[in-house]
């Protein structure tokens, strides 16, 4: 898969304190790293922090499915890529990719299913059009990518 063709949201290298027992980066750092390329994503688009804290609005992560490919072992480098993939009014799914820098391999993916929230009820809210025009834009460009997502079938939305 040539991920070039997506948003870079993170690089990184692993290090001392990211290894467990069996010598690779433990499970939590993947979800950290996810988590902070989400954030780099949604800044780059003006959907981070200063939108949710000028707005009142934010969003939750509501399901995620994980797939560890491939180990990430001390030293090596990462990239993490984001595809967006589909959305409703409240609703956005996306799934991003974690590779190895040094030979372009897959080491992990990340489905994600995420809810826009009116931040004083916490309750979901529908987008703003700005909102729902950048991920329309995106899920579009993605669309035209030569190769299907490899989803886990468990997200659905309508």
């Amino acid at each position: 898969m040539d991920f070039g063709q997506l948003p870079l949201t993170l690089e990184a290298k692993v290090e001392e304190k990211h290894l467990d027992f069996l010598g690779h980066m433990n499970v939590m750092w993947y979800t950290y790293y996810f988590d902070v390329a989400t954030w780099n994503f949604y800044n780059s688009i003006g959907f981070g922090e200063e939108y949710h804290t000028k707005s009142n609005n934010g969003s939750f992560a509501l399901e995620s499915h994980v797939r560890y490919l491939a180990e990430l072992q001390l030293g090596e480098k990462f990239k993490v890529y984001m595809r967006a993939l589909k959305r409703n009014t409240k609703l956005f799914h996306f799934i991003q990719f974690m590779v190895r820098a040094q030979d372009n391999e897959l080491a992990a993916t990340q489905e994600m299913l995420s809810i826009h929230i009116d931040m004083k009820t916490r309750r979901s809210s529908p987008m703003p059009d700005f909102v729902a025009q950048i991920w329309d834009t995106l899920i579009s460009e993605h669309n035209q990518l030569p190769r299907d997502a490899p989803l886990s079938g468990a997200i659905k939305i309508k």
